[in-house]
């Protein structure tokens, strides 16, 4: 099908939410990192919430890592895979980009700017199991319940935040119970994840990007034209270059009579 990167992803008004929740989600992730930049030690809301679910936890370590398989990376990069090439069968272009970028671009907030940044205990702060799991569940509800066209009927539509809201739950409590992070830890992974879809979405509705993304479709069409086109000649070439560079090449060739000089055109036909 043909790709059609005009397709928004977010109909126009759902777009004043998605800001307003980018918004939020950026100043979740700014105050926590401020208020935890370079602890080591545990507030009176981590510590209280932390141990409770450490104690109910306890003897449950198996379960507690099979809770966290949705955000390690197989399970998050086949199911991003999955999408993209959902969205490339139904021509939509920068669904496949958002699928492509989501968990990647908030894993790399999180490791490499984020963690370094805030510094907290050993680099806890956000999580990054619940930031990517928390990408992956608004990527899904961006493609298939948010669309103005969604991919799927609207029954089946609303499983998909159930589903996916259940699993960054489960891997949360997970992280916390296994004693990976502190409780506010996974606030700060869940606004992280979810806030860069938002902003992803966003810059891909932008007319600017869209008219940036058919220019490229345009010339990437283009090139898969010429190149399909392109196996056609070589064997011309082939065909040429035999012709002039093969024995039978050497033979005579008829001389370049001027116009109404029969009579050597005549004696160069006996003569071969």
């Amino acid at each position: 099908m043909r790709l059609q990167p005009g397709h928004p992803l977010l109909a126009r008004s759902l777009r004043p939410w998605a800001a307003m929740l980018l918004t939020f989600c950026t100043v979740v992730v700014i105050v926590l990192g401020v208020l935890l930049a370079h602890q080591s030690r545990t507030g009176g809301l981590d510590q209280a919430i932390d141990s409770w679910m450490i104690r109910s936890l306890e003897g449950h370590k198996s379960l507690l890592r099979w809770l966290t398989a949705p955000a390690e990376l197989l399970p998050a990069g086949l199911t991003s895979l999955i999408m993209v090439a959902a969205c490339l069968v139904t021509g939509r272009l920068k669904g496949a980009i958002l699928a492509t970028t989501a968990v990647p671009i908030a894993s790399a907030l999180c490791d490499s700017l984020i963690k370094p940044l805030v510094h907290r205990s050993d680099l806890a702060y956000p999580s990054g199991h619940v930031t990517s799991i928390s990408a992956l569940a608004a990527m899904l509800t961006v493609l298939l319940v948010l669309p103005p066209q969604p991919l799927i009927e609207w029954r089946a539509r609303m499983l998909i935040p159930l589903i996916t809201g259940v699993l960054a739950c489960g891997v949360a409590i997970a992280v916390v119970g296994l004693r990976w992070h502190f409780f506010t830890d996974t606030i700060g992974g869940a606004a992280l994840g979810t806030g860069t879809v938002c902003a992803l979405a966003l810059v891909l509705d932008l007319p600017a990007v869209s008219r940036r993304l058919a220019a490229l479709t345009a010339w990437l069409l283009s090139r898969s034209v010429a190149f399909t086109l392109r196996p056609g000649w070589p064997r011309a070439a082939r065909g040429c270059a035999g012709r002039r560079g093969s024995p039978r090449s050497k033979r005579r060739r008829r001389p370049a009579a001027a116009s109404g000089d029969w009579v050597s055109a005549s004696r160069w036909r006996r003569s071969r």
